[in-house]
């Protein structure tokens, strides 16, 4: 599986995209949308909705079970990708391009409690074992 070096992530399978102004995009991972399968429902945050660090803000749903999306930074939420709501399979087509939502962070440095690529493999090979 190959995980883009360019984002960051979390151990709830979120990626995290740095935009340039100062905002991020966010999304769940390959491995988070193969272990959910095809996906029949996204129920997306509120645009404006302030959210803590590792808040329950998104509920995707898949052919196998329901399952919550967190908040990988506090902030508030700017967009939503509406495409999601008719086309939620988009995510398993691309999971790297079908953002969820993006968002204005209280706080960018907390970008570095995130993992890395490197950070995110290993924390996938310790919950395989």
């Amino acid at each position: 599986m190959s995980i883009p070096t360019q984002l960051k992530y979390t151990k709830s399978h979120e990626w995290v995209k740095s935009e340039s102004d100062g905002t991020v995009t966010v999304g769940i991972t390959q491995h988070a949308q193969e272990l959910l399968g095809d996906m029949v429902f996204v129920e997306l945050p509120k645009i404006g909705r302030i959210l803590a660090q590792k808040e329950e803000c998104i509920v995707v749903e898949s052919v196998k079970a329901a399952a919550d999306v967190y908040s990988p930074l506090a902030g508030e939420v700017i967009a939503v990708n509406s495409e999601l709501e008719s086309s939620p399979e988009k995510i398993n087509q691309d999971p790297y391009h079908a953002w969820l939502f993006k968002l204005k962070p209280a706080n960018i440095a907390d970008l570095e409690s995130l993992l890395d690529a490197q950070g995110y493999e290993k924390a996938l090979e310790s919950e395989a074992h």
